[in-house]
């Protein structure tokens, strides 16, 4: 049990919340989004909305479970490997594996320019589970980032 929760990036993370990198992850999903929100008027999201059992599925649940199985479980086992530790431009082979493969995931429920965009949250992702051997930050992250994209775009 111990291995899964290993492999899966469950085990206890650093104080990732006191890292400046982690700090800067944060302020520039903050930055994009608000930027989209002043640069291309959309549907913002209602206060029902906000508190509805939708946004809490696609803001906290979906991020949990997708950061698991990418982040965790995936991009984990091929940390295993050699080939997945090996770097590209400061990229782990296994985040970019995984980052393309959670992308190509996205083209089902978006547009393919959006579905694309998702490669670079993706990335931060992964080098998040690269730099804490976590996925705890990875959550943090992707709930935050997903938090700001359905405020600025609206459920649908």
């Amino acid at each position: 049990m111990h291995a899964c929760f290993q492999i899966c990036g469950l085990e206890h993370c650093p104080a990732f919340w006191r890292d400046r990198r982690f700090h800067g992850l944060l302020l520039a999903g903050g930055i994009f989004w608000l930027g989209l929100w002043w640069w291309v008027p959309g549907r913002p999201i209602t206060l029902a909305q906000l508190w509805s059992s939708v946004f809490l599925v696609l803001v906290v649940w979906q991020p949990v479970l997708e950061e698991v199985l990418f982040r965790g479980y995936m991009q984990g086992q091929c940390l295993q490997q050699l080939w997945g530790q090996r770097r590209w431009a400061g990229v782990t082979v296994a985040n970019g594996c995984t980052a393309l493969c959670f992308t190509a995931g996205h083209f089902w429920a978006h547009p393919p320019l959006w579905a694309a965009a998702v490669l670079v949250p993706a990335l931060a992702f992964g080098y998040c589970r690269d730099r804490y051997a976590s996925v705890y930050p990875c959550i943090v992250l992707h709930v935050v980032y997903n938090a700001g994209y359905f405020c600025v775009t609206g459920l649908s």
